[in-house]
């Protein structure tokens, strides 16, 4: 059975702060807090070839460095009507989240509900350390990304074997 609850970590791990989505799947791989149903994918820049991984998803968490003009290691979080809103090329890597979301909406199984948490970036210079400021909120990302899965409605019951 698929998984109906995707967590997408996007962006380039070499371009510093852009690599907070990835590095942040990498930290919920090790909280015991993720709930069973969840899948976590490391989406880096693969851009539209993504959609073989979400196109049937019921839930989408997007974790991002997104440029909202805020300072840095500011967090942000966005869903249904304000994600429609954000500009083609809206993230710091190629593709930008808005396409990938634009593409998704047309070509999806069903509908998903999508929640894009974001961290304003400090920099996107090559590089592969996060700058002092996202760094420093990358645990409360990881937090704020397990209070959504949480809390998500229509959340299946989580089932041990």
């Amino acid at each position: 059975m698929p998984a109906t609850c995707i967590v997408l970590g996007l962006g380039n791990t070499l371009h510093s702060d852009d690599g907070v989505g990835p590095q942040a799947i990498e930290k919920l791989r090790n909280d015991s807090r993720v709930p069973g149903d969840v899948a976590l994918i490391e989406g880096g820049t693969l851009g539209l070839e993504l959609l073989t991984y979400i196109w049937d998803c019921s839930y989408l968490l997007v974790l991002d460095a997104v440029d909202v003009g805020q300072p840095p290691g500011t967090l942000v979080r966005m869903s249904n009507q304000e994600l429609q809103t954000l500009p083609g090329k809206g993230s710091v890597h190629q593709l930008g989240v808005a396409d990938l979301l634009v593409a998704l909406r047309v070509l999806a199984y069903q509908t998903p509900e999508v929640v894009l948490l974001g961290v304003q970036p400090a920099t996107a210079e090559w590089g592969t350390e996060l700058s002092p400021a996202v760094a420093a909120v990358l645990p409360a990302l990881a937090d704020a990304a397990i209070a959504e899965l949480c809390h998500r409605p229509h959340r299946q019951e989580e089932i041990t074997t």
